[in-house]
């Protein structure tokens, strides 16, 4: 997490930090990464082996959307049913702990 936030700091990037929990749901995510895809955001997502399994699946389909979207260099695309804007300049950085 540390490593993530000097770096932004040092490439004038605002990042996010989000301390992930087993509360959290696939459209809680969702929010969440249309926020940075739209801003340019990154996103660093600590303890991220915290959210349920099933929620995680979910969340890779939601990942890979806005990677190929912006691997295309798409300006906007179909995020969770809503067309939303897609900056290149937005990254998602996860941290894993053991013991959960």
């Amino acid at each position: 997490t540390e490593t993530v936030k000097d770096l932004g700091k040092n490439l004038a990037k605002y990042v996010v930090v989000i301390n992930c929990s087993d509360g959290m749901d696939y459209k809680s995510v969702g929010r969440i990464f249309s926020g940075l895809c739209q801003s340019g955001s990154w996103g660093c997502f600590d303890e991220f082996n915290r959210i349920k399994i099933e929620v995680i699946s979910v969340v890779a389909m939601q990942v890979l959307s806005i990677v190929n979207a912006q691997r295309l260099h798409q300006e906007r695309f179909n995020f969770m049913g809503q067309f939303i804007k897609c900056s290149t300049e937005a990254g998602m950085f996860i941290t894993m702990n053991p013991g959960y």
